[in-house]
């Protein structure tokens, strides 16, 4: 994570690890990663910064279901991004 420059480190509960966390926080980024109901000291997180990761993962979970999209049929760089571009614009509207 050399170079990484970040505010927040919005994750799932899988990447809920003391090695992580503490290389967040040697980098002073925010972890928005709900903590595992296993630990012992469950600690705070950002609930609104949690909830805009889920909307953007589902943005994502729907660009994916054009078959297009997610085996990346276009050739060119240029036409793979207009056909994120058209199914954006589907989404849209």
């Amino acid at each position: 994570m050399d170079g990484l420059e970040a505010e927040a480190f919005p994750a799932g509960k899988a990447y809920d690890t003391n090695e992580l966390l503490g290389v967040l926080k040697e980098t002073d980024i925010a972890a928005v990663i709900p903590p595992v109901k296993s630990r012992k000291e469950q600690r705070a997180y950002s609930h609104e910064l949690y909830r805009a990761r889920h909307v953007i993962e589902n943005i994502f979970r729907a660009l994916k279901r054009w078959r297009g999209i997610a085996v990346r049929c276009a050739k060119l760089s240029a036409s793979f991004i207009a056909a994120i571009h058209v199914r954006c614009l589907f989404l849209y509207l």
